[in-house]
């Protein structure tokens, strides 16, 4: 069925419209749920663990070891679990639109005390405003219909003071760089999604879906206008991923 959802849908366009964005998104995560976290770490050459060691260490240093974490487009759960454990006495609340990633990461995570996962949208977050101390997001507002709503959702439900710590592909600035990296995603992310679900599309979307976001650069300017100070920024791979830490401020905008 998701399968061939996706075939039916034009990539181009559900990219660049955040109305119907997610009409993409969500089956293409529910497919490639049960691989998804081999593909991260094969696809970026172990990189991932380390980069996620990273916003780990981020948030750490910004958040109360009882936090209370929101960790947004969670996935299978890893990132919510090393909150979790980098975090002793926190409550770590992960959200996802997909319904499969969801159930993953509960068989993941059976420590309930502390962590719980939910279906959830990210640009309508069932949270009250203020009542989180960090947000996590992993992979998460490129994908989202329109990140700079998801950012504002962000800084809706944390505290003021309150961390958010972002990982994600950017758009190198780099016209040279910014070609060859997204031409080795297509080409391999095709190879892999054809080769593990006989459906191109399901990894060959990452190139264009980061060739339709921005650059870190800008992704910084979008924090500060959704209320953010932003306190650090980790570049890696020439700008095409980067690490965002930001904290809300006392307004929620600037």
């Amino acid at each position: 069925m998701h399968r061939r959802r996706l075939r039916d849908l034009d990539l181009a366009r559900h990219l660049s419209d955040p109305a119907i964005k997610q009409q993409f998104v969500t089956p293409m995560f529910d497919l490639v749920a049960s691989s998804y976290d081999g593909f991260t770490r094969a696809f970026s050459f172990g990189m991932d663990r380390r980069w996620k060691r990273t916003l780990v260490s981020e948030l750490v240093a910004h958040a109360a070891p009882a936090a209370r974490v929101l960790d947004l487009a969670c996935g299978t759960g890893d990132l919510a679990c090393a909150a979790a454990t980098a975090l002793p006495g926190s409550r770590v609340t992960g959200v996802d639109a997909s319904p499969r990633m969801i159930a993953l990461a509960r068989n993941r995570a059976p420590a309930l005390g502390v962590l719980d996962f939910s279906e959830g949208d990210m640009s309508r977050l069932g949270f009250a405003d203020a009542s989180t101390d960090a947000v996590t997001a992993g992979y998460a507002f490129r994908n989202a219909p329109d990140h700079r709503v998801g950012l504002r959702e962000a800084a809706r439900v944390l505290r003021p003071g309150g961390v958010l710590v972002t990982l994600d592909f950017y758009r190198p600035d780099s016209r040279a760089w910014r070609a060859l990296f997204l031409w080795y995603l297509r080409v391999a992310g095709n190879a892999v999604g054809w080769w593990w679900h006989r459906e191109p599309v399901a990894y060959g979307y990452i190139a264009p879906s980061i060739d339709a976001f921005v650059s870190s650069a800008h992704f910084s300017e979008d924090l500060v206008a959704a209320g953010f100070e932003v306190l650090r920024v980790r570049q890696f791979l020439g700008g095409g991923v980067a690490i965002h830490t930001a904290v809300r401020t006392a307004s929620g905008r600037r």
